[in-house]
């Protein structure tokens, strides 16, 4: 087994020489493994090694012995020791979490704590391929992405995996063969524990009916999606270079990152949802809560109208502007340029029966249109890429090239609103309307659109599926 495992330590780069490591100590057979195995490795891998143990307050004296056998255990093999008391029941009622949860958060914050006083460079946990499998399942049954399928990687920032690539099996091999003792935390067998029921019931009913080799089937499978996850990574970051850019404070924080959305949207979808997470994580710093239904949200602003965006978790916000995604936080605000910064007007409007014959207005603020031709959430913009205009005739023409045809000045193009429905302009204001949403002697239903002064918001003015009037305040 130790090949194995050094072979595991060598090709995923654990550990340099001269690396100071925090050992997480339970006392349980995998970390009891881990500290043996370590201390076996350590003269060739060049390592120092302080074991660290944490008592959660909970368990009443089987916590104590615990505690006890773990002091017992490291004075023995000579390896630095230090024991930390916490009380995970309390911290979990005050910060509104389970106690499994909280007592994961305080151990990480007492490894670190520990590394620093310690002057270390690595923290080792104990994770084996059997909990690697239960991680895999326990994502996939969720909801999750690559990243998830992945599982729990070998290295992540200082925290380090050694036995990943051995299972409980033969992890309790080892310590029997070798006369080592250690303590079994009662709470494993409950079945209250999402992870105790996959490990107990659903896993040993897998490998009984379906495969005895499942576990290793999963973590396997579990590599893949790690490489392929790995990759995409990069993928995006090249993507993310080209097209977008960080928007950082004096002490270098990323307060809003940007990226184009005509760039973006020549990629597949799984790039762009690879780029939004990393411009997530930039301004986050951490995707925890995060979950692929927020990332499609933000990745469907791509290809909507400008001026949406999406509420994200952690007070975040993704905003569509004419040619860029913006993810920042909603305090934000004033990072987000549009390129037009001018008042977008403000509409008044009426849906009403038309009467054949009826006497349609000619003047420049007041416009009818085919209600019953509108397919999409009517909104007010300025132009955007991919947008056209009805000519008489029924032929198309970009409202690009009919700005060039009508001479207006390349500067002032991208300051003349729009009423669109979708990609298909109604109006371009102070100009012309299309010809396809022009009322006719089949039209049943006439929407009634009137200028009235500017304001600098709103920009959906009705959503055609509900066919609701709304007022003025609507943009």
């Amino acid at each position: 087994m130790y090949g194995k495992i050094l072979d595991f330590i060598r090709r995923n780069r654990l550990f340099t020489p001269g690396d100071r490591v925090i050992v997480a100590l339970s006392g349980g057979a995998d970390s009891v493994c881990l500290l043996i195995v370590l201390n076996e490795l350590k003269e060739e891998l060049g390592l120092e090694l302080k074991a660290v143990h944490v008592h959660h307050g909970l368990r009443g004296k089987e916590a104590d012995r615990d505690s006890l056998y773990a002091g017992q255990l490291s004075k023995e093999l000579g390896i630095a020791f230090a024991c930390v008391r916490v009380d995970a029941a309390l911290y979990a009622r005050e910060h509104g979490m389970s106690v499994e949860e909280a007592g994961r958060h305080l151990r990480y914050e007492i490894f670190e704590r520990e590394r620093l006083a310690f002057g270390g460079t690595k923290i080792a946990v104990a994770h084996h391929a059997d909990d690697q499998a239960e991680t895999i399942l326990y994502n996939l049954f969720r909801g999750t992405g690559l990243k998830g399928l992945g599982g729990m990687r070998p290295v992540r920032e200082r925290i380090v995996r050694p036995l990943l690539s051995v299972g409980r099996g033969e992890i309790l091999a080892y310590l029997e063969e070798k006369g080592i003792s250690y303590c079994e935390d009662s709470t494993n067998a409950s079945l209250d524990y999402v992870r105790n029921r996959l490990r107990s019931q659903i896993l040993p009913s897998i490998k009984e009916q379906i495969n005895s080799r499942a576990g290793e089937n999963i973590v396997h499978a579990g590599e893949m999606a790690a490489k392929a996850d790995a990759y995409l990574e990069k993928q995006a970051e090249s993507v993310l270079k080209a097209c977008g850019k960080r928007e950082t404070d004096a002490a270098g924080t990323c307060l809003a990152c940007k990226a184009g959305v005509e760039m973006l949207l020549t990629e597949d979808d799984i790039i762009k949802n690879y780029v939004i997470r990393r411009m997530i994580r930039s301004v986050n710093e951490s995707m925890k809560d995060i979950t692929m239904t927020h990332v499609e949200s933000a990745a469907a602003l791509l290809s909507g109208p400008s001026g949406r965006q999406v509420d994200l978790p952690h007070g975040l916000i993704a905003v569509r502007t004419v040619s860029e995604l913006w993810i920042k936080k909603k305090n934000q605000g004033d990072l987000v340029e549009n390129e037009c910064s001018f008042p977008l007007p403000k509409l008044d409007f009426t849906v009403f029966p038309y009467k054949k014959g009826q006497e349609i207005p000619k003047n420049g603020c007041t416009k009818w249109f085919d209600y019953d031709k509108i397919k999409c959430a009517l909104s007010v913009r300025y132009r955007e890429t991919g947008d056209y205009i009805t000519l008489a005739g029924g032929g198309r023409k970009t409202v690009k090239a009919f700005m060039i045809d009508e001479k207006i000045p390349k500067e002032e193009r991208g300051k003349i609103p729009l009423v669109a429905d979708g990609s298909h302009v109604l109006w371009v204001i102070g100009y012309r309307i299309s010809e396809y949403y022009k009322i006719t002697d089949d039209t049943h239903t006439v929407i009634q659109m009137q200028l009235d002064g500017g304001t600098p918001s709103g920009h959906t003015i009705m959503h055609k599926k509900h066919g609701q009037k709304r007022g003025k305040d609507n943009g």
